[in-house]
């Protein structure tokens, strides 16, 4: 049976009886009318099977082709791995630059995020998440163009700039595009499909380091920003969300009948698309009437934009403040844990471990490829597992393996050559823990916490925040290591805080796995949700079984 159909017939049930006491209609004759109409939607679409990967293959592809921009990502952040040592040795070709400066091409990328986040939540809500995609291409080239031919520190610190605002601009639409277009089941781990792409660029990034110099990596790597885009123009189709939002109902049932065409039609004339996109019409009606004091025509006539004002005065509610707090504390772990400034780092890091006597750089492919593959596995983890569970597990087990590579590095420091193997081993560790918990999920939540009003702007903002946050990590390593002492005292920082992670997750955050959006949302409103209250956005959620369906009848029928 079809959850989908099913719960679209549920909110109809909900929308209409709202609607009749609005206008002052008979509820009683509005819900017999709607129950009859659940009732013969749940039995014609007994022939739906939406546990079978078939049916999803469209949103699949739609949603994988929306994140395919993360690739870009992925070479653009680990790209300092393999600019940096080669712009600091003596015989490079640029002038020599202080470390301050070239600290500052390592990070300056995330510190322009926060920036790509601010003009791509604007411009997803003015056109589009598909086209806010494809915009990033124009910055994304430029970044790469700049810096292959960069004279000296500061072109490479222009270019680094415009890699920041590209892979905001190009990343930030996709994780709310999979979101109104994904279905429940295959939501979390098609979200996880942007890191997963992401450490395919790092690996990608690292090999080239490996094998030609940084220009040639950079001009190599403007291939990566074009070819997102060529995707996304063949495979995704616009958010039907979006596109009933802006009263482009045509275009939206096109959308809706490609993402649903591996679906089985219903005995019915109506399909499953039809049945959606008539959900979230409703839905979008009733949000209209239920937020204006004008009567239900009037409002729907006088129909205007919320404005930004208006938008930002929803985080004044519980729904809105109390996800931003908790992603803000989630993500300030995340960060001085150590995850990203391992990555930006690797091959420096590598070295003040003591395991410079294996080559750094084939280290560091070892790291992004070790990345990738567990992320290709936390896709099936955050299908059968509770996001709580798996935040606690990859932070203890991070905690652990950096306190070991630190008390190892004290013995290297001592004479302890033979042990030069083991950071490189502990690190690898780290890196496959954090996979499966404290670097994914944070931004997984990020989609998943805010309600629909607010989720392109709350987005944006928590991800501008987690990109502030990674750039005062990644600018704080240097000077961690002068002021605790060595690269085993800032190891055993990254571990406590992966400590703190692990309390974090048991103590405070939210359980969201296998939740509804609404009951997401009630959850921070200290609420219950009605029994038969369904959202839009939670259609894809809701799904009543055969037994309950005939249950429904039998009584109906004895009434």
């Amino acid at each position: 049976m079809d959850p989908i159909s099913i719960g679209a017939s549920q909110l109809q049930l909900e929308i209409r009886s709202s609607e009749g006491k609005l206008r002052g209609n008979d509820t009683g004759e509005k819900q017999e009318d709607a129950f009859k109409e659940v009732i013969t939607s749940c039995r014609s679409l007994s022939s739906f099977e939406t546990t079978t990967i078939k049916t999803a293959i469209p949103q699949i592809n739609a949603a994988i082709a929306a994140a395919s921009f993360h690739i870009y990502v992925g070479i653009a952040l680990s790209y300092s791995a393999v600019l940096v040592p080669q712009i600091e040795s003596p015989d490079s070709d640029i002038p020599q630059a202080s470390k301050t400066l070239t600290s500052l091409c390592a990070s300056i990328v995330v510190l322009m995020v926060p920036l790509g986040s601010l003009i791509a939540g604007y411009l997803m809500d003015k056109i589009g998440r598909v086209n806010t995609i494809k915009v990033a291409i124009f910055p994304a080239i430029i970044g790469f163009v700049v810096v292959a031919t960069a004279p000296d520190v500061y072109f490479i610190l222009a270019g680094r700039i415009f890699m920041g605002v590209a892979c905001a601009i190009g990343t930030s639409p996709a994780y709310v595009y999979i979101t109104e277009v994904a279905r429940p089941d295959l939501r979390g781990s098609l979200i996880s499909s942007a890191p997963t792409i992401a450490s395919l660029g790092m690996c990608l990034a690292y090999i080239g380091g490996a094998i030609f110099d940084w220009r040639t990596t950079a001009w190599l790597a403007i291939i990566f920003a074009i070819l997102p885009v060529i995707l996304v123009q063949l495979f995704v189709v616009e958010s039907p969300v979006y596109l009933v939002s802006k009263g482009r109902i045509e275009d939206a049932a096109k959308s809706l009948t490609h993402l649903y065409k591996n679906y089985p039609k219903p005995d019915q004339n109506e399909s499953l698309a039809d049945m959606h996109l008539r959900a979230l019409l409703r839905d979008y009606e009733k949000k209209i009437i239920g937020n204006s004091k004008l009567a239900p025509e009037l409002a729907l006539k006088e129909n205007k934009k919320p404005t930004i004002c208006q938008k930002l005065s929803e985080f004044k509610k519980p729904t809105g403040w109390k996800p931003l707090l908790i992603l803000f504390f989630l993500f300030f772990i995340q960060q001085f844990s150590g995850i990203y400034i391992t990555l930006f780092y690797s091959v420096t890091f590598l070295q003040d471990a003591g395991a410079d006597e294996i080559d750094p750089f084939i280290s560091s492919i070892f790291l992004g490829v070790v990345r990738f593959i567990m992320s290709l596995l936390n896709a099936w983890l955050l299908r059968k597992f509770k996001r709580r569970f798996l935040v606690m597990v990859s932070s203890f087990f991070m905690a652990a393996f950096m306190f070991i590579s630190g008390a190892v590095t004290i013995w290297i420091e001592e004479g302890a050559n033979e042990l030069r193997i083991v950071p490189v081993i502990c690190l690898l560790g780290f890196v496959c823990t954090s996979m499966i918990g404290l670097l994914s999920i944070p931004w997984t939540l990020t989609a998943e916490m805010f309600p629909t009003s607010i989720r392109s702007i709350g987005h944006s903002i928590t991800f501008s925040v987690a990109n502030i946050l990674m750039f005062i990590a990644v600018q704080c390593y240097r000077p961690l290591l002068s002021i605790l002492g060595g690269s085993h005292a800032v190891q055993w920082f990254f571990a406590l805080f992966a400590i703190f992670g692990f309390f974090f997750g048991l103590c405070i955050l939210p359980e969201t796995h296998g939740k509804k959006l609404s009951e997401i949302e009630a959850y921070f409103e200290k609420k219950s949700p009605a029994r038969n209250r369904v959202n839009a956005s939670d259609i894809y959620s809701v799904s009543v079984n055969n037994k309950e369906i005939e249950q429904m009848l039998k009584r109906k029928d004895t009434a």
